[in-house]
């Protein structure tokens, strides 16, 4: 095999890869999240017989995995279950259940610490309350001269004082391509740039490793400003 063939091998090899790789990623990640999630889901199905539902293991009927299609009915189920639930969230009624249900959830002890953690940060993703992200950052990290964007959580902790006597401002560096995990930095507001971005598509850009860029670019010059 000669260098020229070898070379045009590995070429047509790295374009094929380019092109496949997203498409057998995304497969992935979706099997993935299908068998993470019915591992929770399947649980729904209890009033099913098991010999039903699941396959027939090594100690007889209905002791081996669930069968791919009934975990499919669970999923149906759960997403029928998670609809009623926000039906009733629309309603007085139902929010006034639901609120009672979380109020309970608070009371139980080490299950409010767990509960209230998973509950801030789905806030945090999804509402634009006080307690949710309120602009997309860009901050020097983990080094001078590089940079990596966050989310601004907080402007105003009087007790958070830096060493120049200035408030400090909590800024969440989420890790990719999993923003759920991340660093909390404290850092003085003149530190901090804010960008033209919204926050979905900073989450956007942190999920895609970067690959997905948003309307505004993540640059120190273009689209951004000293917080202070």
């Amino acid at each position: 095999m000669n260098k020229d063939t070898f070379t045009s091998w590995r070429v047509n090899f790295f374009t094929g890869l380019a092109i496949v790789l997203p498409a057998v990623v995304s497969v992935a990640v979706i099997f993935w999240l299908f068998f993470t999630i019915s591992n929770i889901t399947d649980t729904l199905l209890v009033f099913i017989p098991r010999d039903i539902t699941h396959k027939t293991g090594a100690e007889g009927a209905g002791t081996g995995p669930m069968y791919w299609y009934w975990s499919v009915a669970a999923l149906i189920v759960a997403a029928l279950l998670t609809m009623i639930v926000g039906l009733l969230a629309r309603n007085f009624l139902g929010r006034k259940i639901i609120q009672w249900v979380d109020a309970s959830l608070l009371k139980v002890p080490l299950l409010n610490k767990v509960y209230g953690a998973i509950k801030q940060v789905n806030e945090a993703f999804t509402s634009g309350g006080d307690g949710s992200f309120k602009t997309v950052v860009m901050i020097e990290y983990p080094r001078a001269g590089s940079y990596t964007l966050g989310f601004l959580t907080s402007e105003e902790h009087d007790g958070l004082v830096g060493k120049d006597g200035e408030n400090l401002v909590c800024v969440f560096v989420p890790t990719t391509p999993n923003p759920t995990g991340g660093f909390l930095l404290l850092l003085p507001p003149g530190q901090v740039r804010k960008l033209d971005m919204s926050v979905a598509d900073g989450i956007k850009f942190i999920i895609s490793l970067g690959s997905i860029s948003p309307d505004a670019p993540p640059s120190p010059l273009p689209g951004a400003r000293p917080l202070s």
